[in-house]
C-alpha cells in the first residue's frame, strides 16, 4: 500500500508559496507506516491535473490532494476529479448549511460563489472542515483506490488530516505499523568518507540507513517499520551503537541535538563556563549558543571584536602582533581566546577570526581562511586554522566557522574528560 501527494496550485509552481503541506503529509505518512514514493505539484489546469491523475492511479493506492477547493473559478480539484472518473457533481445541502453558519458567526452573509464548495463528486463522503469553508472528500472511485482532498490552507488541512483522515485510514487497516526514525549527527567528516565507513549498513532492509548532508553537517537516518515505537527503537538500537563506535568523535548527537546544545550539555555536566570572542562571525557564535534554552547556566557572554582597537583594549591582544601578523593569524586567535576567558572569568575561552569574503583576501590569506583559538582551564592555549571554499557565500563561511569552533571545543572537552 502506497500513497501519493498531489498539490494543486499555480502559486506553488511560481514559488510564491512554500509547499509546507507536502512536508507535513510526508511526515504524517511516515508515522503511519504508509509507503510514500511520489509527490507532484501541478497548476490550476484541468487537463494537466488529469494527466497527473492518470499516472498516479497506476502506481499508488491512496491519492492525497491539497488545494483547489475554494470558491473561485480556478479552484477545480473536485470538478476535475469528477470529470476524470466520469461521475456527476452533486450539491450537499449540509455543506451549504455549514458554510452559511460560519459566515453568520463572522457577521457576514454567504455569497453565491461559495455554493460551489458544496459540490462534490457523486459517491464521495464529506471530509469535514471545522475551521474553514472548504470541505474535502474521502472517495473510492475504483477498487483499491482511495482519494482524499484537503484545502491548501495549512492549518485547515492539518486539522482535517488529524481529526478525520487518520482515523479513517486506521479503520481501513492502514497505519497499523509505524515508521520510526533516529537521526545521527556528525561533524568534521565528509559525507562520502562516513558513507564508506558504514557502507555495509546501507544494505539493511529493516531498519534502513540513509545518509544526508547539509550546511557542513552529515546525518545518518536509521528508520524501522514496526508495530510500535518500542519495537522500532529496539531494532534500531544495535545499529546505532555500531555506527557510533565506527564514527568515534565525529559523532556529536542525535535527533534534535545541535553542536551548540551538545557543547552546552558538556559544560553544564562539568560545572564549567564559556566566553567567546568573535571577529569575522560578528556575534553569530554567541547567538547560536544563546539559542539553546538554559544557556545562561554556562555561557557568560562574548566580545564582538570586529575592529583591531577592540582586540587590543578589551582582549589584550598585542598591538605588535596585529601589526606584523595581522588580525587573521594563529597568535591573534590564541590571544583573543585567552583575553576573553580572563576578562569574563570563564573556564573556557573560544575565539574566531578570519576572512569571510567576498572581498578582503590576499594570496597569503585568501577568502575562507579562518583561525579558531581555544584557551582552557589547564592554561593551555591553542589555535586551529581552517580553509573554507572561497567560492562559498559569506554567510555560509561564517556558519561553518561557528560550527567548527563549537566542534573543536566539544572534542577538547571530551578528550580531557
Amino acid at each position: 500500500m502506497s500513497a501519493e501527494i498531489i498539490c494543486i496550485g499555480t502559486e506553488l509552481l511560481l514559488g510564491d508559496i512554500l509547499n509546507s503541506n507536502a512536508q507535513f503529509l510526508a511526515q504524517q505518512l511516515a508515522e503511519l507506516g504508509i509507503g510514500h514514493y511520489y509527490q507532484t505539484v501541478v497548476g490550476d489546469n484541468p487537463e494537466r491535473i488529469k494527466r497527473v491523475l492518470k499516472i498516479a492511479c497506476d502506481r499508488s493506492q491512496i491519492l492525497i490532494f491539497t488545494g483547489g477547493l475554494g470558491p473561485t473559478p480556478d479552484d477545480l480539484t473536485h470538478e476535475t476529479l469528477a470529470d476524470f472518473f466520469g461521475v456527476e457533481m452533486v450539491e450537499k445541502p449540509e455543506i451549504i448549511v455549514d458554510i452559511t453558519a460560519k459566515f453568520a458567526a463572522r457577521g457576514r452573509i454567504m455569497v453565491l460563489s461559495n455554493r460551489k464548495q458544496a459540490l462534490i463528486p457523486q459517491g464521495a463522503e464529506i471530509l469535514t472542515n471545522l475551521t474553514g469553508t472548504a470541505p474535502g472528500i474521502i472517495w473510492q472511485p475504483r477498487p483499491n483506490l482511495t482519494i482524499l482532498t484537503f484545502p491548501g490552507v495549512p492549518s485547515e488541512m492539518q486539522q482535517m488530516w488529524r481529526d478525520v483522515a487518520v482515523p479513517y485510514l486506521k479503520r481501513q487497516g492502514w497505519g497499523e505499523k509505524i515508521l520510526y526514525s533516529r537521526t545521527l549527527r556528525f561533524w568534521g567528516i565528509g559525507e562520502s568518507t562516513l558513507a564508506e565507513k558504514v557502507r555495509p549498513f546501507f544494505d539493511l532492509t529493516n531498519p534502513t540507513v540513509a545518509p544526508y548532508a547539509s550546511k557542513g553537517q552529515v546525518t545518518l537516518r536509521i528508520s524501522s517499520l514496526a508495530a510500535s515505537a518500542t519495537a522500532a527503537q529496539e531494532s534500531i538500537a544495535p545499529v546505532e551503537a555500531q555506527i557510533k563506535a565506527i564514527a568515534g568523535l565525529d559523532y556529536f548527537g542525535a535527533d534534535d541535538d545541535s553542536l551548540a546544545s551538545v557543547v552546552g550539555q558538556l559544560l553544564k555536566q562539568n560545572g564549567q563556563t564559556l566566553a567567546v570572542a568573535e571577529s569575522c562571525t560578528g556575534g553569530g557564535l554567541g547567538q547560536m549558543l544563546t539559542a539553546v534554552p538554559g544557556s545562561s547556566d554556562y555561557f557568560l557572554g562574548g566580545v564582538i571584536s570586529y575592529h583591531n582597537s577592540v582586540k587590543t583594549s578589551l582582549l589584550q591582544v598585542d598591538p605588535e602582533d596585529l601589526e606584523t601578523l595581522g588580525a587573521v593569524s594563529d597568535k591573534v586567535a590564541q590571544q583573543m581566546a585567552q583575553g576573553v576567558r580572563t576578562s569574563l572569568g570563564a573556564t573556557w575561552g573560544l575565539s574566531i577570526t578570519g576572512i569571510a569574503g567576498p572581498g578582503g583576501g590576499t594570496d597569503t590569506k585568501p577568502v575562507g581562511l579562518v583561525y579558531i583559538g581555544l584557551a582552557g582551564p589547564d592554561g593551555a592555549i591553542e589555535s586551529f586554522a581552517q580553509k573554507f571554499n572561497p567560492r562559498q557565500p559569506r554567510d555560509f563561511i561564517r556558519h561553518l566557522s561557528i560550527c567548527t569552533a563549537l566542534d573543536l571545543l566539544r572534542r577538547k572537552m571530551l578528550s580531557v574528560a
